[in-house]
């Protein structure tokens, strides 16, 4: 049996009316899913908003490796350990999606002793929050096909449906399909595509309302179609932002779960990092800040991508003014960085550590460009040599910041106290001066020529004239002062998935531009990136199965 899933089966979970007491919710605010989970009332969330706010601290790391990091197990190791010392946090993370759990990444609550639980539930169907966004999805797509179906008073151009269909589930054959085939009293036949739940617009504006009200105001601008003469048609002109806000009316509240040593998490929302903005719902982050000390959030994949979108998107359009943040590396993802092969990683390579460390210092650097003051976590392997750490606290050194070694993993909360107290040190100087990368009312293609610069570190972007155009056609219908959501490999600072450690003066290569008008951003398509993913050559789905006793197995 996989470790982790071993000690999350072994733990004894708290009734969830204990947890939500140690953030003082009374009961007729828990509505409960079973024992261990529950939702947390709508009108007890408004209530809170007059209270000051706690501390914001951001977990991002470096790319990802197949070496691993362990940024969501340092975000749990974090909140348990700033409770064991004395301060009442929160813990805020994403809803995992299906289609990484059948496919290559498997579960994400965690790891070790340093879990959200129940972890089987929350990796899987949880509250019926994605089932929930992926019907109003589709429910919006059937409106679009059936508004044309009855006359087409909108006068929608069937060539000029941008509105795609979703489902939580990796599945290539779907990326480019042709409906409504099959004669007349089944539609008119034209081309369409899915994209994955949490890449979903829907699933962006659901993270980014602050309330039931904004969340279908912002359902109603959401932009499907064009008519032949380019006029916009939204989901609020097709009647179809009511019957969504039904469908996610529940899935909006927050959620409710613990680590496995008691500490209240908000699990909520689940947009991908690479194809999407990456970070959980504002209502989650907003309602923690309110309850807590200290809130700890997550933002998905490198600080380019999860933390850079956190910072320019999430926290200017919810107001939020994070007071530190945290990079989580490892030796072991270092080394790779610094060209050593997966299967050498155990043995102790200082000077591939040193070639690796330009990845983490690029994070580092570019999250101070944001004002924020800066702690590494190098989540600790067993193979970790005192002379590979001391490469990387030099060099962390050297750039500002500290790097503490963190043993969450094998000993929870403990073993990421340093690390919790370097935290509060930071928060406690208020030096954060927090400042997003580039103003609104800058143009579009200068936002991503910025973000390119001064994150990727590229020499340019490469923008095609038909795109450019796109772009100049958004500006001209009034969507230019929105921020930029950049869908790129997580694997690299440029769009080369292969190109490793900290690449410079590579040109971005956008290839597609969409306007997000419910969420508020223009998603620029980089490289090859897909937003439906496929399956690996082997998935993680042929693992997992149920064993004579009914439990789950392979899932983690």
């Amino acid at each position: 049996m996989n470790p982790d899933l071993a000690i999350a089966r072994a733990a004894r979970l708290q009734p969830i009316q204990q947890i939500a007491d140690k953030l003082a919710i009374p009961p007729d605010a828990v509505e409960p899913y079973g024992r261990t989970k529950a939702k947390i009332a709508l009108d007890f969330v408004a209530q809170q908003e007059s209270r000051p706010d706690g501390a914001l601290v951001l977990v991002t790391g470096i790319n990802p490796t197949p070496a691993g990091e362990g940024k969501t197990t340092t975000t749990v190791g974090l909140g348990d350990a700033l409770n064991r010392i004395g301060k009442r946090a929160v813990i805020c993370l994403r809803e995992p999606s299906l289609g990484p759990s059948f496919g290559m990444k498997g579960g994400a609550a965690g790891g070790g002793y340093a879990q959200v639980v129940p972890m089987d539930q929350i990796n899987l169907h949880f509250t019926g929050d994605f089932h929930a966004i992926t019907s109003a999805n589709n429910l919006l797509a059937a409106m679009i096909d059936n508004s044309i179906y009855w006359g087409n008073k909108l006068g929608i151009d069937a060539r000029r449906i941008s509105w795609r269909r979703c489902m939580d589930m990796n599945d290539r054959s779907l990326r480019g399909i042709v409906g409504s085939l099959g004669g007349v009293a089944n539609g008119f036949p034209r081309e369409d595509g899915f994209d994955i739940t949490v890449a979903s617009e829907v699933m962006a504006v659901f993270c980014l309302s602050k309330n039931l009200a904004d969340l279908q105001e912002r359902l109603g601008k959401m932009i499907v179609a064009q008519t032949r003469d380019g006029k916009n048609i939204t989901a609020a002109d097709l009647k179809a932002d009511g019957a969504m806000s039904v469908l996610l009316k529940d899935a909006i509240a927050p959620n409710l779960v613990q680590t496995l040593e008691g500490s209240p998490a908000l699990v909520h929302g689940g947009p991908f990092a690479n194809i999407a903005h990456g970070c959980n719902s504002v209502m989650a982050t907003r309602l923690g800040l309110k309850l807590a000390d200290v809130v700890v959030t997550e933002a998905g994949f490198g600080a380019d991508l999860g933390g850079e979108k956190f910072l320019d998107i999430k926290c200017r359009m919810a107001g939020l003014t994070p007071s530190c943040a945290v990079v989580v590396a490892t030796v072991r993802a270092l080394k790779m960085h610094g060209g050593v092969p997966r299967n050498e990683l155990g043995t102790e390579n200082v000077a591939a550590v040193k070639r690796g460390i330009v990845n983490l210092q690029r994070h580092v650097e570019n999250l101070q460009k944001f004002g924020l003051p800066v702690v590494v976590a190098v989540n600790h392997f067993n193979s970790d040599t005192d002379a590979e750490f001391g490469a990387i606290r030099e060099a962390m050194a050297a750039s500002g910041t500290e790097a503490i070694s963190c043993t969450h993993w094998a000993h929870g909360g403990e073993g990421a106290e340093a690390l919790a107290r370097a935290v509060m040190q930071r928060i406690e100087a208020r030096t954060a001066r927090y400042a997003p990368l580039y103003p609104l009312d800058m143009k579009l293609a200068d936002k991503l020529r910025t973000i390119a610069r001064e994150i990727y570190r590229a020499k340019d972007i490469s923008l095609p004239d038909s795109v450019a155009r796109r772009l100049q056609g958004f500006e001209e219908a009034g969507y230019g002062n929105v921020p930029i959501c950049v869908a790129k490999t997580q694997y690299s600072f440029s769009a080369d998935p292969t190109a490793l450690g900290a690449p410079v003066d590579h040109v971005l290569p956008v290839r597609e531009v969409r306007l997000s008008a419910g969420a508020g951003f223009v998603v620029a398509i980089c490289g090859d990136i897909m937003t439906m993913p496929g399956l690996p050559r082997v998935p993680a789905a042929e693992t997992i199965h149920l064993t004579d006793a009914g439990e789950i197995e392979g899932l983690f």
